[in-house]
C-alpha cells in the first residue's frame, strides 16, 4: 500500500485528525510508539483505508513519494525524538509536519536542522480541539511555498469551510505557522477571559445560570457570535447528574494553562508591542490557581460587596458593549504583534487572510473575524485595526457603556481585569500626550538617560542638570 501522508501519534487529536483525513478520501498509514494503540483505533474503524505499522521503517515503507509525516505527539523533546528515529529512514524531499502547539523557536530550529539534509519541515498549526480536528480544523502551515503546494490539496480538504473557502492558508517560512498558532492561543486567553467577567457581573447582579445562558444564546445571534459564546451558554446549562446541579457552578476556580498564552506574552515583551489584554487573561489564570491563598486573603482583605444592583435589560446591554469593544482591542493586539514580527522575519503575514481562516475551525471563530478580513482588504498598511471605519465605529458607539461597566466593576470590588486593561490601552492609544515626559524627566534625574523636546527637531537630545537629593 501506498498512502499520500502518514500521521504518527494516536491521542484524541491524532486519531481524529486521521479519521478525517480518510473520510476525504485519502489512505492513511499511522504509528503510534505502543502498538496496541495503534492495533485498536485500526481495529475500531473496520473498512477505512487506514493502514497500522509496528515499526517506523514499515510506517515510512507504506507510504508515496515524496513521503509526508505528519506528527502529533507532545510538544518539545518528543517531536526531537521522533524526528531523530525518522532521519536514516528518509530521503530528499520528503515532508516532516509537526501538527502540535511546538514554540515557533523550536520549529525555526528544527526547519535549519532538516533543510540542509534535503528534507522539508513545516510547523503547522491546527486549531479547533477534538471536534474540529475531526470536522474540519483552521489550519496554519507555516515552511517553504514548495512544502505548502504539496500540501495543499490534503490540508484544504480537511480544513474548515466557510463561504466555500476553506480555512487554512499557507502562513509563511519558517516558524511562521506556529507563531500565528501562538498568538491564535493567547487572543483566545482574552476572548475567554472577557466572557469570564461579563459572567462575574451577571453573577454579582443575582442572575442565575439559566437565565446567563439564555443571555449569551441571545448574543450567539448577534454581532458577538462566536464559537466560546455559543459554548459558555452549553456550559451554564450542563447540569451534574449525581447532583442535579449545574456543573459550572460545582467546578473549582482554579484555570489551568499549557504555555501559549505565556509565550505570546514573552514574544511581546521581546518585540515592544503591548498585548495588555492577553497579559491580563494570563495573569487573571494564574491569580486563580492561588486559591488557597485567595479564601485566607479573603477573610481579612475588605472591600465592596461585590453586589450589582441594576436592572437586568440594562446590565446585559452594557456588558455586551463592554464585552465587544474588550475584544476589538484584544484581536488588535494580537494582530499587531504579528504584524510586529513578520516585519521583523521578514514573513510576509497576510493578516486579512489570517483572520478570514480563523472564521471557520478554530476556538476562536467569530463573526466579527468578517470584518477583519474585510478591514485590510480595504487597506491592506492599516496600521491598527482600531482606526479601520468599522471598528472605529464600534468602539465610539461601545465606548460610554464599556466605561460604565468599568468604573461600575471597580466601585463594586468586582475585577474585570481584562476589560479594564482594554479600556486602558484604547484610551492609551488615542491620548496625543501621555506622562510619559514626566517618566523621562525622573529616568534622566537618576540615569542622565537624556530625553527629546517638544520645541527642537526630533532626534535632538537633552540632559538637565537636575539638583541635587540630600538624602
Amino acid at each position: 500500500m501506498n498512502n499520500p501522508i502518514g500521521l504518527i501519534g494516536l491521542a484524541v487529536m491524532g486519531q481524529n485528525l486521521v479519521l478525517n483525513i480518510e473520510s476525504r478520501g485519502f489512505g492513511v498509514s499511522v504509528f503510534n510508539r505502543t502498538t496496541e494503540v495503534t492495533d485498536n483505533f485500526v481495529a475500531q474503524h473496520p473498512g477505512k483505508k487506514l493502514l497500522g505499522c509496528h515499526t517506523l521503517a514499515d510506517f515510512v515503507a507504506s507510504l508515496q513519494r515524496p513521503r509526508k509525516i505528519m506528527l502529533m505527539v507532545k510538544a518539545g523533546a518528543a517531536v526531537d525524538a521522533v524526528i531523530e528515529q525518522l532521519l536514516p529512514l528518509l530521503d530528499k524531499g520528503d515532508i516532516v509536519i509537526d501538527g502540535g502547539n511546538s514554540l515557533f523557536t523550536d520549529t525555526e530550529r528544527r526547519d535549519a536542522w532538516l533543510t540542509p539534509l534535503g528534507l522539508h519541515f513545516v510547523g503547522t498549526g491546527v486549531s479547533g480541539g477534538e471536534e474540529g480536528a475531526r470536522k474540519g480544523p483552521s489550519i496554519m502551515p507555516g515552511g517553504s511555498a514548495s512544502a505548502w503546494l504539496q500540501l495543499k490539496t490534503i490540508f484544504e480538504s480537511i480544513a474548515a469551510q466557510v463561504d466555500g473557502q476553506p480555512c487554512v492558508i499557507h502562513i509563511g517560512p519558517g516558524g511562521a505557522g506556529h507563531y500565528v498558532k501562538m498568538v491564535h492561543n493567547g487572543i483566545e486567553y482574552g476572548d475567554m477571559q472577557l466572557i469570564c467577567e461579563s459572567y462575574a457581573l451577571f453573577k454579582a447582579a443575582g442572575l442565575g445560570n439559566d437565565e446567563m445562558a439564555d443571555i449569551f444564546d441571545g448574543w450567539n445571534q448577534g454581532d458577538l457570535q462566536s464559537y466560546l459564546i455559543q459554548i459558555t451558554a452549553k456550559a451554564l446549562r450542563q447540569r451534574d447528574p449525581e447532583t442535579a446541579q449545574p456543573v459550572v457552578d460545582l467546578i473549582l476556580d482554579k484555570a489551568g494553562q499549557k504555555g501559549t498564552g505565556q509565550w505570546t506574552l514573552m514574544s511581546a515583551a521581546d518585540n515592544a508591542v503591548v498585548v495588555s489584554t492577553i497579559n491580563a487573561a494570563v495573569e487573571a489564570r494564574v491569580l486563580s490557581s492561588m486559591k488557597a491563598a485567595r479564601v485566607a486573603a479573603s477573610k481579612v482583605l475588605h472591600g465592596p460587596s461585590g453586589k450589582l444592583s441594576m436592572s437586568q435589560r440594562e446590565l446585559v446591554t452594557k456588558v455586551h458593549d463592554a464585552l465587544y469593544a474588550s475584544k476589538v482591542v484584544s484581536y488588535t493586539q494580537g494582530l499587531d504583534l504579528m504584524h510586529t514580527m513578520s516585519v521583523k522575519k521578514d514573513w510576509g503575514l497576510d493578516l486579512g487572510g489570517i483572520a478570514g481562516i480563523w472564521r471557520g475551525g478554530c476556538i476562536i471563530r467569530a463573526r466579527f473575524l468578517g470584518h477583519i478580513t474585510q478591514a485590510y482588504r480595504n487597506d491592506p498598511a492599516l496600521g491598527n485595526l482600531m482606526l479601520a471605519p468599522f471598528f472605529q465605529g464600534v468602539l465610539s458607539r461601545s465606548q460610554q457603556a464599556w466605561r460604565e461597566v468599568v468604573a461600575l466593576a471597580v466601585s463594586h470590588g468586582i475585577p474585570v481585569p481584562a476589560m479594564s486593561a482594554s479600556l486602558a490601552y484604547y484610551d492609551s492609544y488615542r491620548s496625543a500626550r501621555l506622562p510619559a515626559n514626566l517618566l523621562q524627566a525622573q529616568r534622566d534625574f537618576f540615569g542622565a538617560h537624556t530625553y527629546e523636546r517638544v520645541d527642537k527637531p526630533a532626534g535632538q537630545w537633552f540632559h538637565t542638570d537636575w539638583p541635587e537629593v540630600i538624602s
